[in-house]
């Protein structure tokens, strides 16, 4: 069982800066690939970036590429979202997300994880 709470969201203005945590509980924190989500209100859960078990390997949604940034502290059973030149069209309730296993080979694809918290508001002023 693993729970997950995120922490880090707010209010912020285009091309500033906001660091997402994600603090996981449960001692298969670092047996797992771990991805994080954004949602907005009427729309699907949108794949924003995702990180193996190890942390040696990153992937991007196209939209975030070059902007965000993922890693983990499997010491201290965190993944974290770095977010930088961040614009409108990013303002969104962020989720991060448990997979299975230690990789996902569709990382956009929810059933591939079994786990998520309730996620944090981000909110990009223009």
């Amino acid at each position: 069982q693993v729970q997950l709470v995120e922490s880090g969201g707010g209010l912020v203005q285009a091309g500033g800066s906001l660091r997402l945590s994600c603090a996981a509980s449960g001692r298969s924190f670092s047996s797992k690939a771990m991805g994080w989500f954004r949602q907005v209100p009427g729309k699907e859960r949108e794949f924003v970036a995702g990180i193996i078990y190890t942390g040696a390997n990153t992937y991007y949604a196209d939209s975030v590429k070059g902007r965000f940034t993922v890693s983990r502290d499997n010491a201290k059973n965190t993944v974290s979202l770095q977010m930088n030149s961040l614009k409108p069209d990013d303002t969104a309730v962020y989720l991060c997300a448990a997979a299975r296993g230690p990789y996902v080979s569709n990382w956009s694809a929810t059933e591939r994880y079994d786990y998520w918290g309730q996620g944090t508001q981000v909110t990009v002023s223009s």
